[in-house]
């Protein structure tokens, strides 16, 4: 199991940077290798995202979600991972949004992709792609603010 961190700051306030990030639809457009991401409920996605030559689709469940604080989630069928995004207020107008993930790549290219690093450099580069993303709009495209407590907390 490899663990990826990455942080940014974004020039948009902690709202705007957490609603974009709840509007789970809009990461192909930031995250290489996303196809898409469909919103099956409150809690559970569908994602199709491409590895080199191939092409996968899990399913995933957020396990905790508050808003304009975190949103982490884990994978209940393919590649084994799970993650964290945290939100941090620096003033009115800047948001730090750091990513925590543990992934445990799964056949050879992925196993490849790791050892080489191509995981850790993907998500810090689809954090910086979120950064331009987010602050090359007026607003969020949307938001979710509901609530999702940590199992058993």
């Amino acid at each position: 199991m490899s663990t990826v961190t990455a942080s940014t700051e974004v020039e948009v306030p902690i709202s705007t940077a957490y609603n974009q990030w709840t509007q789970f639809e809009s990461f192909p457009e930031f995250m290489e290798g996303v196809e898409r991401v469909d919103q099956i409920d409150n809690i559970h996605t569908h994602w199709k995202i491409k590895i080199g030559p191939g092409e996968r689709e899990f399913d995933a469940t957020i396990t905790e979600q508050h808003p304009e604080e975190r949103v982490a989630w884990r994978s209940d069928s393919g590649p084994e991972h799970a993650g964290v995004v945290t939100f941090h207020r620096i003033d009115d107008s800047r948001t730090r949004v750091i990513t925590q993930m543990d992934i445990d790549p799964e056949g050879f290219v992925e196993n490849v992709a790791d050892k080489f690093g191509v995981l850790d450099h993907r998500v810090k580069s689809d954090l910086e792609r979120f950064k331009q993303f987010i602050e090359s709009r007026p607003h969020a495209s949307g938001g979710w603010r509901g609530d999702v407590p940590r199992p058993g907390g």
